[in-house]
């Protein structure tokens, strides 16, 4: 989760089209100004990215190795099928 910490100013460029559409949201108002409407862009890009980077992480793992070296200190029922 976003705390809220200092914020920094910064300055970016922006394509017109899609300064329209973020000044569209606030009129809108589905955000209360650009500055706020482009870091929550930001924050649900930045989300997504960590989301893709657990499943590729995930994708790596070995299912039989992983039963295995869960099994080494389960002592209970079985575990389900994958």
């Amino acid at each position: 989760r976003w705390n809220a910490m200092s914020t920094a100013k910064v300055a970016i460029t922006v394509d017109e089209q899609l300064l329209k559409l973020v000044d569209r949201w606030v009129t809108l108002g589905r955000y209360p100004n650009r500055s706020q409407a482009i870091q929550a862009a930001v924050r649900e890009k930045v989300e997504r990215w960590k989301h893709t980077r657990l499943a590729e992480e995930l994708a790596k793992l070995n299912p039989k190795e992983e039963r295995a070296l869960a099994e080494e200190n389960f002592s209970g029922e079985s575990w389900p099928e994958f």
